[in-house]
């Protein structure tokens, strides 16, 4: 392991870790909170999911071909799945069973309530996906997921392989017949999704463009249209992994800078209103708690959290 990162909680409120860079955001920002790190040992943490029912949060460690869980109650950290074939991305279905994405299976599974596992996408016309990245779940059931090929190009994140589909396509399973169908194929490397809270929208990163962006598209049933650019990024800004609250915002997992590392806050007009600094690249984040008001951040080598004030959109 490298270094630890260098971490000092605030000692006092308002926590300087978390700035307003607008005045739209204070409402947000609970001035009795601070970041907290909860864990630290991760080689690369990502893909946190809460099970409000069992009060814990699961986060991947790819590297490390984990999955690591953190309890509420305790605080105790334990394994809950390994190996995981290098998992990335997690998210419920809205019947509460968890779905994963996989690097080194290069599928997207399903975990029942017996503990059994279901493949719900492995391949698209007859040829192996890539490496499914991130994954959000739709009132309707239907599963969406990106597909870029971080996990196949060397044995860090998962088995190198030779890709048999673009790096540039994001799917959709219908949740009823199973079928699954291409949506995009028009992102340079799509990493992580999340819908508007009335699922109307679709945001997308794009995380090989340069600079980096964070793509809306308008969701017409079962198919997106209407891309554009959301949110331009800036030289030195890598977007990840993200989740949105009730009012639309969007809290995205930010970094490689000092100056960037943490959580970057973007209104549904994609405006900065907001970041909470870390010392480490944060790569995804998730609402949890018992009222979804505890945002979570699943960094490099640790797991952080606050309380904010306001709720994840249900379902993310």
């Amino acid at each position: 392991m490298t270094e630890e990162p260098r971490w000092q909680p605030s000692q006092r409120y308002p926590d300087p870790a978390i700035v307003a860079l607008d005045p739209s955001f204070r409402r947000y920002h609970l001035p009795l909170s601070a970041v907290e790190r909860l864990h630290h040992g991760t080689r690369w943490g990502e893909g946190p999911v809460w099970l409000g029912d069992v009060r814990c949060l699961l986060w991947s460690d790819i590297p490390n071909n984990r999955v690591l869980k953190w309890e509420e109650e305790t605080g105790a950290v334990s394994l809950w799945r390994k190996p995981s074939n290098n998992a990335n991305g997690h998210t419920r279905d809205r019947q509460g069973r968890i779905i994963a994405c996989e690097h080194g299976g290069r599928r997207v599974v399903r975990f029942e309530y017996d503990g059994a596992i279901t493949v719900i996408a492995s391949h698209y016309q007859g040829r192996r996906l890539n490496s499914p990245n991130d994954v959000v779940v739709k009132s309707d059931g239907s599963i969406w997921f990106t597909d870029p090929p971080f996990g196949i190009l060397g044995y860090y994140e998962g088995e190198r392989h030779e890709p048999e589909l673009p790096p540039t396509n994001v799917y959709r399973v219908d949740g009823q017949s199973g079928e699954i169908t291409l949506v995009a194929d028009d992102i340079n490397h799509p990493n992580g999704l999340a819908f508007s809270p009335d699922e109307s929208i679709l945001y997308i990163v794009e995380s090989r463009s340069e600079p980096r962006n964070i793509l809306a598209y308008d969701v017409d049933g079962a198919r997106l249209r209407n891309r554009r650019i959301l949110v331009a990024g800036q030289p030195g800004e890598t977007p990840d992994g993200f989740r949105v609250d009730m009012d639309g915002n969007l809290w995205c997992g930010w970094g490689m800078s000092a100056a960037f590392d943490g959580v970057r806050v973007f209104n549904a007009a994609g405006a900065p209103i907001g970041h909470i600094h870390l010392p480490e690249r944060c790569a995804n984040v998730c609402f949890g708690g018992r009222h979804r008001n505890r945002l979570f951040m699943a960094a490099a080598q640790s797991l952080y959290a606050c309380y904010v004030n306001t709720q994840g959109v249900a379902g993310g």
